[in-house]
């Protein structure tokens, strides 16, 4: 996982580097989401899907590893009237709390394999019973994607995702949707084009 160094650098502009609007995914969920319902985006950078939840009136927390992005992200729920929990941490060394949230959304959060599979396991035991992770993330055929003029993802395959990865590391869970589809992605200047992603919606029982 790059570090606060190379994340900083990328969010040191005035403009958001994956916009501002939320991920489209998440937005196509909108209704599902309640107010007062506790809200988990770790890896949020400059806070665009944190602050969309709290717009819908959830109580959210969000993670990233660069002091640059949460000051965006504190910023960004200033102008649009909300409160975030917005905190500098590592998702991966930060004490999770034990079945504390009704949705955790790990949105292109891309790792090496055993760092990916500790984080699942730092999610699935902080969901509530009945809480829900959300993930999107990009998969090997990215690879593909970026030789045609995609921008977006690691160009490391071992950094992307497979379904049968996301089916092993939330089997605990009920999974209600899995899939890996292309999307035309339009956020920000860096996540552009026709891309390859795994989406997924998992429950605790």
């Amino acid at each position: 996982m790059a570090g606060a160094a190379f994340w900083d650098e990328r969010y040191a502009g005035a403009d958001y580097a994956y916009g501002e609007p939320p991920n489209a995914f998440l937005y196509s969920l909108k209704d599902r989401f309640h107010a007062k319902e506790r809200a988990l985006v770790p890896g949020d950078g400059e806070g665009r899907n944190g602050v969309f939840l709290a717009e819908r009136g959830l109580n959210v927390a969000t993670l990233d590893l660069s002091p640059a992005g949460v000051t965006k992200a504190q910023a960004l729920a200033v102008r649009r009237g909300v409160r975030l929990d917005a905190r500098v941490a590592d998702v991966l060394t930060w004490e999770w709390p034990s079945a504390a949230y009704d949705w955790i959304a790990l949105l292109y959060l891309h790792l090496i394999a055993p760092e990916r599979r500790a984080l699942h396991a730092k999610a699935v035991a902080a969901l509530k019973p009945g809480g829900r992770i959300v993930l999107e993330a990009f998969t090997h055929r990215q690879l593909d994607r970026q030789r045609e003029g995609a921008r977006g993802g690691p160009r490391e395959a071992a950094q992307l995702y497979s379904l049968d990865d996301l089916s092993a590391d939330f089997a605990a869970l009920d999974i209600e949707r899995l899939e890996e589809l292309d999307v035309d992605l339009r956020e920000g200047a860096l996540h552009v084009g026709r891309s390859a992603v795994a989406r997924m919606i998992a429950r605790r029982v």
